[in-house]
């Protein structure tokens, strides 16, 4: 098929797209941006700034990729957006290039699922497979684990974590790190539950969903806090790799600072 660009895009010459990508009408794409094979760039989409582009993804009309931090003290440094393969940005999107606060880096991972109008901020890092739903925002510098929902309206603060295989309601205010393999929900979200849907889609075993269970009722509901937790659970075997995980991520969340592990890093800048 050979790559196909609308009569009335404007890509500059500059930048570098591979092979079969489709570029859509009215676009506008900067000279510093590469875009991979495969790639369908749909009518009405700006793909700006020092941007790369994997393989095989959608971009649809409206989405604004690249442009410049929300940051008051970012004065132009040539800063970037990495985004992998198979993913998919929906009508509206917006993912900001980074500040030099940090690597210098926004980062999205591969096969995640952006619905409309969600907001990826600077310096964000997006790990794959994951769900965003309408309208939900990341702050800047937020950590996303991998195979994880978070659903319409939600607001993730900055420097917030969200493990893995966790599920954020709708609406939600993420203040505080989201344990892994946990439900949040509220204003601010708080753990109501262990994920079980999610574990059993991804494979895990009905051991690991009753030891995290355990683990919930102990931290969440008799507040026994996470080191005397963690000794009742991991001084009798066999200790189960989900256990470990969720109390290394909650070992970092509370070394930082407002429940964000991330938080120390916003100290030394």
């Amino acid at each position: 098929m050979g790559t196909m660009i609308a009569q009335t895009a404007v890509v500059d010459p500059r930048a570098k797209l591979g092979k079969n990508v489709r570029i859509g009408h009215f676009c506008v794409i900067g000279p510093d941006v590469q875009i991979g094979d495969e790639c369908l760039i749909e009518d009405h989409v700006v793909l700006t700034g020092d941007t790369v582009f994997g393989e095989e993804n959608h971009v649809f009309p409206g989405s604004v990729i690249g442009a410049d931090p929300q940051d008051t003290s970012y004065k132009g440094a040539p800063t970037k957006v990495c985004i992998g393969d198979g993913n998919v940005f929906r009508e509206y999107c917006t993912v900001n290039r980074a500040t030099e606060k940090e690597d210098g880096i926004t980062r999205v991972g591969n096969n995640n699922y952006f619905m409309a109008s969600a907001h990826v901020a600077h310096d964000c890092c997006v790990g794959d497979r994951n769900v965003m739903a309408n309208n939900v925002m990341l702050g800047g510098h937020a950590h996303i684990g991998n195979d994880i929902t978070i659903a319409g309206g939600a607001g993730v603060s900055h420097f917030a974590s969200i493990g893995s295989l966790s599920f954020v309601s709708a609406m939600s205010r993420v203040l505080h790190d989201v344990p892994p393999f946990m439900i949040v929900d509220g204003q601010p979200a708080k753990p109501r539950a262990v994920n079980s849907i999610g574990l059993k889609r991804h494979g895990y075993s009905k051991e690991d969903t009753a030891a995290l269970t355990k683990a919930y009722r102990l931290l969440y509901r008799s507040y026994v806090g996470v080191d005397s937790a963690r000794e009742q659970l991991l001084s009798t075997g066999p200790i189960r790799p989900v256990l470990r995980e969720l109390f290394d991520f909650l070992e970092y969340s509370v070394g930082g600072d407002k429940g964000r592990g991330r938080d120390r890093r916003r100290k030394a800048a």
